[in-house]
């Protein structure tokens, strides 16, 4: 038996449909729409419609954006000769955020994984290598530590190291406020392979 009429019910399964929304959060989600004032719920549908209807990849670096190239792109500042290559647009802004990266990014919109039947050709990497025979001096891989992660940059170093173009890898490693009883092997070689002078 439905607890809710028919449009409330709608309007959960389609929330619940979202990404990290369960069935409680977006029946939390509903009731709060359904109170808001009117206007506040046009402008988010706007919101949504608007999105929808003028978000696209950046020509460049594959980025979501509503121009044809994004700000990271079109800025000049930047150092267009180093390509920091990220699996999704939400890596990209988790490395933006840091204020510390000047070059531009490559975003793959995934990584490879056979196991899930998604090859190089399934991800941006043809336009990648396209983008190499711009200036380029550096592509740094800051793919996750995952294991498709791990498959994808190495196919992307073993593509690139041909061309003499340095590749480099994100070190990663020991989180702050780890402690190391608890951390897994790999992650602890990782972080003693990619150990800096202090």
């Amino acid at each position: 038996m439905d607890l809710y009429s028919g449009h409330i019910n709608r309007l959960i399964d389609e929330l619940s449909g979202l990404p990290g929304i369960g069935s409680k959060s977006a029946q939390r989600l509903a009731f709060h729409l359904v109170n808001l004032p009117e206007g506040k719920v046009k402008r988010l549908v706007k919101a949504i419609t608007d999105a929808k209807e003028n978000v696209r990849y950046c020509r460049e670096c594959f980025t979501l954006t509503d121009s044809e190239v994004c700000p990271v792109c079109a800025n000049t500042k930047r150092d267009h000769g180093t390509i920091m290559v990220v699996e999704n647009t939400r890596d990209l802004a988790a490395y933006e955020k840091t204020g510390k990266y000047e070059g531009i990014y490559h975003v793959l919109h995934g990584a490879i994984s056979p196991m899930l039947g998604i090859g190089p050709g399934d991800i941006k990497l043809k336009e990648l290598i396209a983008r190499l025979q711009n200036d380029i001096t550096e592509v740094i891989i800051a793919t996750n530590s995952s294991l498709e992660g791990e498959t994808t940059a190495m196919y992307i170093g073993k593509l690139i190291k041909p061309t003499g173009i340095k590749v480099s890898r994100i070190a990663s490693g020991v989180p702050v406020g780890g402690d190391l009883e608890y951390i897994d092997e790999v992650t602890l070689l990782r972080a003693l392979e990619g150990r800096v002078e202090m």
